[in-house]
């Protein structure tokens, strides 16, 4: 049972997104870059309260994902893609993305915080942020 709405579109679009973000970091990687994803349309708080699906969150501007202005993001999803995309949009949570809204790849340590936001922890390049749940708590 999905957490959000998606339609086949969606799936696509949020599998692109998961691989061209994060593909050199697994599938582990992935998915938690569709933690964050998905986060952010159920979050309607700080910096996301206008996002209402997943096409609103990955073209969110300012404030989206940088791989949507290179060209490997308009590459066809893959089908292990979409399972990935399938598997963040059914719920599946995975630290330290689970309550992520943010990541970002620093040139050395993870900040402890980010805008105001803790660190929950790294996973290979990618340090993530959590907002807190007085801030965010539909996250």
């Amino acid at each position: 049972m999905a957490v959000i709405k998606a339609t086949d579109k969606d799936v696509d679009l949020l599998a692109r997104l998961m691989r061209s973000e994060a593909e050199g970091e697994g599938q582990l990687g992935m998915l938690m870059v569709g933690n964050v994803g998905v986060n952010r349309v159920l979050g309607d708080c700080l910096d996301f309260t206008k996002i209402r699906n997943i096409q609103d969150m990955v073209y969110q501007r300012p404030g989206g994902f940088e791989a949507t202005t290179k060209s490997y993001f308009y590459q066809r999803a893959r089908e292990v893609d979409k399972k990935l995309a399938r598997r963040a949009i059914a719920g599946e949570k995975f630290h330290p993305a689970t309550r992520s809204l943010w990541f970002f790849e620093p040139p050395g340590a993870c900040p402890p915080q980010w805008y105001n936001q803790p660190n929950t922890g790294r996973y290979k390049a990618h340090c993530f942020f959590a907002p807190t749940v007085e801030d965010c708590p539909r996250v």
